[in-house]
């Protein structure tokens, strides 16, 4: 594997000096040097792909300027007192310290690696730019309240041009007696178009077909009217009931039901419910019976509403222009920042969060501490045993460059025991609900163009068989992303990003040699599944890198490499997903581990919501202090009975 070249480049510091933004000057911004030659080149005039499905960008933005190899960063200061300190620069976090640095507050964003986004991030290889992750971009559109990216990215004076995607998915599905040859459908973004399609599959389920996405779109127009921000905010809460009562009231009937509940009751074919299992599957990674309705009526009906749109420059400039926000606000963005523990002062009841020690030493002050770890890293490493308050734990992961090696010489990176950590209750009674979702194996190509067919969307998800479709590379997913971005590849090329979900545990222990054959293995295995799909896919590959849930582990920061929790037994719907407050006083989670869940939309969602819950305690915006109380008593005494 080569190494990235492209962030192995000297971040450049500076100090963050001021304790108010005032001034509305960056804290040690940098100006970007001249984009990569590939960039340069292939803005004078380079052909876009000869393809059917590729849709012109629609202008969303001020003219587009081109990303540097790797983000600037500053220095966080110990000499201040930040409002927020944010630990993970991943989308979650970000949009939690934009949203705070718009209405005035001083934020330090730490992130461990080179560059911000976490898996929404990307990164360069030999002219072709890769998503980490996912391609299929929810919240960019430009009506209602559910656009929460635009939204994010409108509140520090960003925004961007998108390429709208007519389609959100191709679904491959399995041969079964009524359908010998197996079946196809297109999620169009025209939801008649959609509904049309489903309904040739499964002509008697027409009636039924329709009464489910309808229903999915009472959640979805209920969401879509409300101002989406904390649900541990009374005030708001109270507001948003004065203005949008039969809204809240619809919200409130779907709190605690599943969307495997309502698909049974208008849909009976149990084919046709294995579909709505692999509609759910595709974002939550689990299926209907697991899947929130609030949360699949937003996915569902998101994707016809404002529908899915492909940041131009790739999935990475979300993140470089929300810091770039934040630093015009004065705000402090540091790379390469390894936070080691979280430090708390007080005892008792009095004790709370003052801010986070750094593997170099540095204390960074704040007045709240803001976790965009999952929660199994964020109270596994980062809180102090019982009988210390500011204990600096070793580093366990640390990241110089993008290289094969995925861990150390047996790949393994040790968690700190948490044997001697006594977790709070609110957090033994998650692991109890709760349980590490998947990561994946992934496999970043560059094809010819010519390999793919006519008319050939951007997203396809394969299931060969309805029994496996939840196992380790039981369900294949494909994007790519070239088709809506041309410049993101050199000429008569294509990405052809390929992923699965994988466990950690087939990883484990290997060393060097045996694990590099192994993750190429199966890669070779997942490519030849998808030859009967794309007919000489191996042999028109002209690069590949291949990435394992150790990679993710490694780049990503992330425990096993989940990509957050899923249920460990039926949820009663949304309301036992911890919020952004945790148990202990000034320390705040953000991100896939807290409501509303997985996906790019939802993480963001999540620190509209967080930030919210941070500005009030810090008495900067309105809130009922003594409403406040009482009202999250009893939220969390319902909640921890679900």
């Amino acid at each position: 594997m080569t190494l990235l070249s492209d962030i192995a480049e000297k971040l450049q510091h500076c100090q963050c000096q001021h304790r108010f933004p005032s001034s509305r000057r960056a804290c040690g911004l940098v100006q970007r040097p001249k984009p990569p030659a590939f960039h340069r080149s292939a803005k004078r005039g380079r052909k876009a792909h000869d393809l059917s499905t590729n849709a012109a960008a629609t202008t969303t933005a001020a003219p587009r300027k081109r990303a540097s190899k790797q983000g600037k960063g500053d220095k966080a200061s110990v000499d201040v007192v930040y409002d927020a300190v944010v630990i993970g620069g991943g989308m979650g976090g970000l949009t939690a310290a934009t949203q705070l640095a718009a209405k005035g507050a001083h934020v330090a964003v730490l992130e461990k690696y080179l560059i911000p986004g976490g898996s929404a991030g990307h990164f360069h290889r030999k002219g072709y730019t890769f998503d980490v992750g996912s391609s299929m971009m929810f919240g960019l559109g430009h009506e209602g309240t559910t656009n929460l990216i635009t939204r994010a990215l409108a509140a520090v004076g960003k925004s961007i041009d998108t390429s709208p995607d007519p389609s959100q998915i191709h679904y491959h599905l399995p041969k079964s007696q009524a359908h010998p040859q197996g079946f196809e459908v297109k999620v169009w973004r025209a939801y008649e178009e959609f509904l049309a399609d489903l309904t040739r599959s499964f002509p008697h389920e027409r009636e039924g077909i329709r009464k489910f996405y309808d229903e999915c779109w009472r959640v979805f127009n209920s969401l879509n009217s409300l101002d989406l921000k904390s649900l541990e905010e009374p005030r708001y809460l109270l507001g948003e009931f004065a203005k949008h009562p039969l809204a809240c009231l619809t919200l409130a009937s779907f709190l605690t039901t599943n969307s495997g509940d309502v698909a049974r009751r208008h849909i009976k074919d149990p084919e046709l419910l294995k579909f709505i299992d692999i509609e759910c599957y595709c974002w939550s990674t689990v299926d209907a019976d697991m899947t929130p309705m609030i949360n699949a009526g937003m996915v569902f009906c998101d994707r016809h509403y404002g529908g899915i749109n492909y940041p131009v420059g790739g999935v990475g400039r979300l993140g470089e222009l929300l810091v770039e926000g934040l630093q015009e606000r004065g705000s402090c963005m540091e790379y390469k920042a390894n936070v080691t523990s979280i430090t708390f002062e007080g005892e008792g009841p009095s004790k709370r969060a003052t801010g986070v020690r750094l593997a170099d030493g540095r204390h960074i002050r704040a007045r709240s501490v803001i976790s965009n770890a999952t929660h199994w890293d964020t109270f596994d490493r980062l809180l102090p045993p019982q009988s210390q308050l500011q204990p600096p734990l070793p580093s366990q992961h640390v990241i110089e460059e993008y290289i094969a090696q995925d861990g150390d010489a047996q790949g393994n990176e040790h968690a700190p025991s948490t044997s001697h950590r006594e977790l709070p209750e609110s957090e033994e009674r998650f692991r109890g609900r709760y349980k590490k979702s998947p990561a994946f194996l992934t496999i970043h190509a560059g094809v010819r163009a010519d390999v793919l067919p006519p008319g050939t969307q951007c997203h396809h998800i394969v299931v060969e068989d309805w029994q496996k479709m939840e196992d380790p590379h039981g369900t294949l997913f494909v994007s790519i992303p070239s088709l809506l971005d041309p410049s993101l590849c050199p000429e008569g090329t294509h990405i052809f990003h390929a992923f699965t979900p994988d466990w950690m545990d087939e990883w484990q222990g290997l060393p060097p040699g045996e694990y590099r054959a192994k993750k190429e293995a199966a890669a070779d295995a997942v490519m030849q599944r998808l030859e009967a799909f794309f007919p000489g896919l191996r042999e028109a590959t002209v690069f590949r890198e291949v990435g394992t849930p150790r990679t993710h582990r490694r780049f990503l920061n992330r425990q096993d490499g989940s990509y957050g929790p899923i249920p460990s037994r039926r949820p009663a719907g949304m309301l036992g997903m911890p919020m952004n407050r945790t148990s202990l006083q000034g320390l705040y989670c953000v991100g896939d581990s807290t409501f509303p869940g997985q996906g790019v939309n939802a993480v963001v969602f999540s620190g509209f919501g967080c930030a919210h819950r941070v500005l009030c305690d810090l008495g900067m915006v309105p809130s009922i202090p003594i409403v406040d109380g009482a009202f999250n008593t009893a939220f969390q005494a319902i909640r921890n009975r679900c």
